[in-house]
């Protein structure tokens, strides 16, 4: 790769700016997913229909937390921009409209879920059992009012994240999944509620995430700021700006959710040593990505700085060392969670043949995800946050429907391969995505496209 001699005065960050961003959201990432685990544990001890209830309705509101996350994202590339121009104006101009038609959006979104309650329940989740309805229902009704607050909190978080300041959005989500951790032990262990002693403080975590990171963005001394008042005037050539990135971003994360349910059905034809393998080694999976993940929001921030600012040597420059340090990270967390896989077989408690499945798709994924995964998801990060959201979603898209699925089927069904099949169709959509976002990068065709 081309080696670059950029003066460190010169830097938009240095390491120990880096390091402040980068540390932060690594641990926040990590308490996701861990709070996600013990949230499935406690809810496991409610019974088997309340587990099929909170997960057919956590599928649904997945899609719309991922939409506003990408919509989030784009509003934090367009600040982010802004910023990079020392424009600091129009970068509060940004993140004021991310933040109010966010939430108008979820508003909306929020009042059409309660609208289609019945449409969901009784059309889109099937013929299901009454008690896994019920289940459903309850967890529903409460959790759908959450998100408006969700989408306040990933506009907030991404808008703090492209400052460089992701130590604040950390603190907020330590306090918020503290809030849903003893809020549902509290409720299930303590005062013995059903589904209800999941949803409740799952939707009390979000409120107080929301309202305090919209409180801490309302502070004047910070550089991206939102002006205390209620007045909202939309100022649509910005809320385009913001959608150009977030559109795309989010058409690509709703279709992948989409197409994990295609082939979540799928791996249900192969079993249940196929199901729960499956089910094990996608938990696993969500730590061997982890700092990955994370490190692809600090390159959303800092590429978005360097383009704002016009110096794509800088940009290239810090693509090429997140991308070292992701293939680093991966190396080390792999390496460990390789070290615990007979500890992590054993705790699961699996039969036989599922524990050697799982054991085996966990080594394939883990050689994959340190050799392939940074590429194929990494490099992306510096395409969107240089507005090439377009070509990573058509990409994206035609990589996961053409490769994943479909040879999910042949390698899993008609080559007999089963799971594992559909995990090696996964890792061949990753082959096919790391060659063309390379060589999307190397054209340098994301450098002439301007979206502010």
């Amino acid at each position: 790769m081309k080696k670059y001699n950029i003066e460190k005065s010169r830097l938009l960050f240095d390491n120990k700016k880096l390091a402040a961003l980068i540390l932060p959201l690594i641990i926040e990432q990590f308490l996701t997913v861990l709070v996600g685990m013990a949230d499935s544990v406690m809810v496991a001890s409610v019974g088997e229909a309340a587990v099929s209830g909170v997960s057919l309705v956590d599928n649904i509101m997945t899609l719309f937390i991922n939409l506003f996350a990408a919509l989030a994202t784009g509003g934090a590339v367009i600040a982010g921009q802004y910023l990079g121009q020392k424009n600091e104006k129009q970068s509060c101009r940004a993140a004021t409209q991310l933040v109010w038609f966010t939430t108008i959006l979820a508003v909306v979104i929020m009042a059409l879920i309660y609208c289609g309650k019945w449409f969901i329940l009784h059309v889109v989740f099937g013929q299901i059992d009454a008690d896994v309805m019920a289940h459903a229902n309850t967890y529903l009704l409460i959790v759908t009012a959450s998100i408006p607050f969700i989408a306040l909190y990933n506009a907030g978080a991404a808008v703090f994240r492209v400052m460089g300041n992701s130590r604040i959005s950390m603190q907020v989500a330590i306090i918020m999944n503290v809030i849903n951790v003893a809020g549902n032990a509290t409720l299930i262990y303590g005062f013995h509620r059903g589904t209800e002693g999941v949803a409740i403080p799952t939707l009390v975590s979000r409120i107080t995430a929301a309202v305090l990171i919209i409180a801490l963005l309302c502070g004047q001394h910070h550089v991206i700021h939102l002006k205390k008042t209620f007045r909202y005037r939309p100022e649509w050539t910005m809320v385009k700006r913001i959608l150009g990135i977030g559109i795309p971003n989010g058409m690509e994360n709703a279709m992948f959710q989409l197409g994990k349910i295609i082939v979540l059905s799928l791996v249900s034809t192969f079993g249940t040593y196929a199901i729960a393998a499956n089910a094990v080694c996608n938990v696993v999976a969500s730590f061997q990505i982890l700092p990955g993940m994370a490190i692809n929001l600090a390159i959303t921030a800092v590429i978005a700085r360097c383009v704002g600012a016009g110096d794509y040597e800088q940009a290239e420059y810090f693509t090429k060392k997140l991308l070292k340090l992701v293939y680093v990270c991966m190396w080390v967390i792999n390496l460990v969670i390789l070290a615990l896989v007979p500890f992590i077989l054993w705790a699961y408690n699996l039969s036989d043949v599922t524990a050697e499945t799982s054991r085996v798709i966990i080594y394939f994924h883990s050689v994959s995800a340190c050799l392939i995964w940074p590429v194929a998801f990494s490099l992306p990060a510096t395409l969107r946050a240089a507005g090439d959201a377009k070509v990573t979603m058509i990409i994206a898209l035609a990589s996961m429907w053409i490769f994943r699925i479909v040879f999910s089927y042949i390698l899993g069904g008609y080559f007999g391969l089963g799971v594992l099949g559909v995990w090696i169709a996964m890792v061949i959509d990753w082959c096919v995505r790391a060659v063309c976002m390379a060589l999307r990068y190397k054209t340098g065709k994301w450098k002439l496209i301007h979206s502010i």
